[in-house]
């Protein structure tokens, strides 16, 4: 099974990107963030067409909202009351195969990493407080079959960014936002399927800032965009890819699709 995840940054705008995406890596599923459309706007016909005909969608005007599109058929999904603004920001799915997948887009949390100065990031502490929280609480974490997968907003290892010391006072990297994500990660017993088969000491990202006036020679990137898979699936990680070309495709996402492939079912 071959699962992707990309922040598209706009699914309307980069639809063809998307579907050019699909046509050269072929996933069997797709999950999207930062869809930045209502249901109704979503580009469903055009991600059938493409053989995606099996859809979940939690749009937003303007801002925020996530979707999954798939080529397995789905059995259900379920719009999670989990962001405290009410944002849409996960979809819990469930394939006919048995598999559970949770899209989340965790928020960005602004510029000033003090919760008590930036609303924003204080929003963003207690997402990451609630995703340890949400899973903490589970008692099937070792025979389950689940993924969680999204932008976390967060890149936790030291070379899951350009420089670990000038990064350390950037939002996305602050010890605070590490140590939420670690203790998130640490209640399901998850494993990080890019780091299960790309060791620590390399340095590895998934984002690269618009602000870059030459992105790919700077390379000043962060590895904000994670796949984790649930004890049950640790031992059938076959593959993982950071697509990093598509950051140089025309008009595209900041981000860059990760894919992983497991054996499942």
């Amino acid at each position: 099974m071959k699962i992707a995840t990309w922040n598209i940054n706009s699914v309307r705008l980069r639809e063809p990107l998307a579907l050019r995406f699909l046509r050269e890596h072929a996933p069997d599923v797709l999950a999207l963030q930062e869809i930045k459309c209502t249901n109704d706007q979503f580009p469903a016909k055009g991600f059938a067409k493409a053989g995606y005909v099996h859809q979940a969608v939690s749009g937003q005007k303007a801002n925020h909202g996530v979707a999954v599109v798939s080529r397995l058929p789905i059995k259900d999904f379920k719009i999670d009351a989990f962001c405290r603004e009410s944002h849409c920001r996960h979809l819990r799915v469930l394939f006919e195969n048995g598999l559970e997948l949770n899209d989340f887009y965790v928020p960005a949390g602004g510029d000033i990493p003090d919760p008590a100065l930036n609303p924003k990031f204080d929003h963003k502490l207690d997402f990451l407080a609630r995703l340890e929280k949400e899973f903490k609480k589970r008692k099937d974490g070792k025979v389950a079959p689940v993924v969680l997968l999204g932008d976390l907003n967060v890149a936790p290892l030291e070379n899951d960014v350009w420089s670990h010391k000038q990064m350390l006072r950037v939002v996305s990297h602050t010890p605070v936002e590490t140590k939420l994500l670690a203790a998130a990660y640490a209640a399901y017993d998850w494993a990080d399927v890019t780091r299960t088969l790309v060791p620590p000491d390399k340095k590895i990202y998934s984002w690269w800032s618009y602000r870059a006036a030459d992105w790919e020679a700077s390379d000043r990137g962060r590895r904000l965009d994670h796949i984790w898979v649930s004890p049950a699936l640790r031992g059938q990680i076959r593959s993982q890819q950071i697509v990093k070309k598509m950051r140089g495709w025309e008009k595209c996402s900041d981000h860059v699709p990760v894919i992983a492939e497991i054996d499942f079912p």
